[in-house]
């Protein structure tokens, strides 16, 4: 049986609590990118870079059959690999949700 309505997201304040939240996610998220990418298999090009709250690289994930979106992440993972400083990553929004 389904989830009934919607699950309010917003931000987990206790800091031990969102560091448990986004570990547990994280291979979720990896794992359901590689099955969105079987699904759409050419029609669609994937590419996904998780980076902690410390800006440390923490999973990543490029589709096989593109070669676009690997140019695009390579710089930003050699960086993070290197353990250079990432002055600026890509902006977020936030929707409100109806």
């Amino acid at each position: 049986m389904g989830r009934r309505g919607k699950l309010e997201v917003k931000r987990i304040d206790d800091d031990g609590s969102r560091l448990v939240t986004f570990c547990k996610r994280r291979g979720t998220l990896l794992k359901k990118a590689r099955e969105l990418a079987v699904l759409c298999d050419e029609d669609a090009s994937l590419g996904l870079v998780v980076f902690s709250s410390t800006g440390n690289l923490a999973g990543d994930y490029c589709s096989p059959n593109t070669r676009y979106v690997a140019r695009l992440i390579c710089p930003v993972l050699s960086l993070m690999h290197a353990r250079a400083p990432v002055t600026y990553i890509f902006p977020l929004s936030f929707v409100k949700l109806e």
